[in-house]
C-alpha cells in the first residue's frame, strides 16, 4: 500500500484524481492524505475518499514548507499529487533550488513559471502561428493607450489564472471598459481574436525527458454556465472523449516550442486548451501545469493518467514507456454536475 498526499482538496480536480485511482486503478491499494488551506474545503471532510485530512498554511506562507515536511514525516507519505496551480508552482520553484521532501511529478520551473502568465505563453507561441492573434494590457492602460490591433468583437480574459477568469466576448470599446471595471481584482488582461469553433483539451504526460501518454477531449457545455456572462465557468458539464490525432499534434508542437524557448526539461503533466477558428484550425489558448477536473472521466474511458502518474513515480517495471495516444470507443461522452459523480455514455443514447 502506498500513501499519497493530495493537495488542494477543496477543488474538484484533486478529488477527481483520487476517484480515478479508487474507482478505475488496479495497480495498488492506496492511503490518501488530504490537505487544504481553507477549513471549509469540502474534501477535508470526505471520509469516503481520504484516510485523514489536514489544514495547512497557504503556499505563499513562510510556514508552508515546514508544515508540509512535518506532515510527510507524520503520515509517511510516499508520493505527493500537487494539483492547485499556485501550489504546483511553489513545488516547481522548490525543486529548482533543492530536493523535494517526497517524490512528485512536478514540471520544470523554467516552463511552469511561463505557463501561469497566459500573455507570456502567447508571446512565446505567436511566431509559430499556434495561438490566436492577441495583445495584453494593464487595467490602467485602458484610458487611451491600448492599441486595439484586433477588430471587435474579440475575447478578453485575465492574463493569469484559469477557470475562465475575467472572460468575455466584447463587441465595442465601451463593452471592454465596462468589463474591466467590474473585474477589479484582475490587473492584467489578454485580448485575443474571437474563435468560434470547438473548445478542446489535450492531455500530455512527460517523464524524464520523454512524452509517454496523450489524449484529447472536447468541452461542450459548462456547469452553472448561466452565472457567467461568458458562459464559461471552468467546469465542464458535457464533454466528448475524442480520437483526434491532428488536435494532439498541434498541442504537442506547442509544447515543443515552449520547451525549446525556456530550455526546460520535458517533464510533468500538462493540459493544453485549444479553440478552433472559423476554418477549423485549433489555436492554443491556455496551458495548465496540472490535471483538470474531468480527469476521472478520461480514466473511466480508459485513459487513466492518475494511475500512469503513480506507476511512473513508483518505478513500475511493467509500465510501457512507449508513447501512446489514448483511443476511446466511438461516440463516447461524459455528463457532470455539482455534487454528482459523472456519467459516461454514448452520445447517440441521449434522449
Amino acid at each position: 500500500m502506498k500513501t499519497i498526499l493530495i493537495n488542494g482538496v477543496g477543488g474538484p480536480t484533486p478529488r477527481s484524481f483520487v476517484i480515478a485511482l479508487r474507482n478505475y486503478s488496479r495497480y495498488l491499494k492506496y492511503r490518501f492524505i488530504a490537505t487544504d488551506c481553507n477549513k471549509y474545503a469540502l474534501g477535508l471532510y470526505q471520509d469516503h475518499l481520504f484516510n485523514s485530512s489536514h489544514l495547512i498554511p497557504r503556499a505563499d506562507s513562510p510556514d508552508y514548507w515546514s508544515a508540509i515536511e512535518d506532515l510527510i514525516k507524520k503520515e509517511q507519505i510516499d508520493y505527493a499529487v500537487v494539483l492547485p496551480e499556485v501550489e504546483a508552482l511553489e513545488w516547481s520553484r522548490r525543486v529548482s533550488k533543492s530536493p523535494l521532501p517526497c517524490k512528485a511529478l512536478i514540471p520544470d520551473y523554467k516552463i511552469a513559471s511561463q505557463m501561469v502568465d497566459k500573455a507570456t505563453m502567447t508571446q512565446h507561441l505567436a511566431p509559430s502561428g499556434l495561438v490566436p492573434k492577441s495583445f495584453s494590457f494593464l487595467r490602467n492602460e485602458l484610458a487611451g493607450t491600448v492599441d486595439f490591433d484586433i477588430p471587435f468583437p474579440f475575447w478578453v480574459r485575465s492574463a493569469e489564472g484559469s477557470s475562465g477568469l475575467g472572460s468575455l466576448q466584447v463587441k465595442s470599446p465601451q463593452d471592454l471598459q465596462n468589463w474591466v471595471t467590474i473585474n477589479p481584482d484582475v490587473e492584467k488582461f489578454l485580448g485575443s481574436e474571437f474563435l468560434p469553433g470547438r473548445n478542446l483539451a489535450c492531455k500530455l504526460l512527460y517523464y524524464d525527458g520523454e512524452l509517454l501518454r496523450g489524449a484529447v477531449g472536447e468541452r461542450v457545455n459548462y456547469i452553472m454556465a448561466k452565472v457567467a456572462p461568458s458562459g464559461i465557468t471552468g467546469n465542464t458539464s458535457f464533454g466528448r472523449l475524442l480520437n483526434d490525432p491532428d488536435v494532439f499534434a498541434v498541442a504537442e508542437k506547442a509544447m515543443e516550442v515552449l520547451f525549446q524557448k525556456t530550455g526546460a526539461k520535458r517533464h510533468g503533466f500538462f493540459t493544453v486548451d485549444l479553440k478552433e477558428d472559423a476554418k477549423g484550425n485549433p489555436k492554443v489558448t491556455e496551458i495548465n501545469i496540472r490535471h483538470v477536473a474531468f480527469t476521472q472521466c478520461f480514466a473511466a474511458g480508459g485513459a487513466n493518467f492518475a494511475e500512469d502518474t503513480i506507476r511512473l513515480l513508483d518505478n513500475d517495471p511493467t509500465f510501457d514507456r512507449s508513447f501512446r495516444l489514448y483511443e476511446f470507443e466511438p461516440d463516447l461522452i461524459f455528463l457532470r454536475d455539482v455534487d454528482a459523480l459523472p456519467i459516461l455514455m454514448r452520445e447517440s443514447e441521449l434522449l
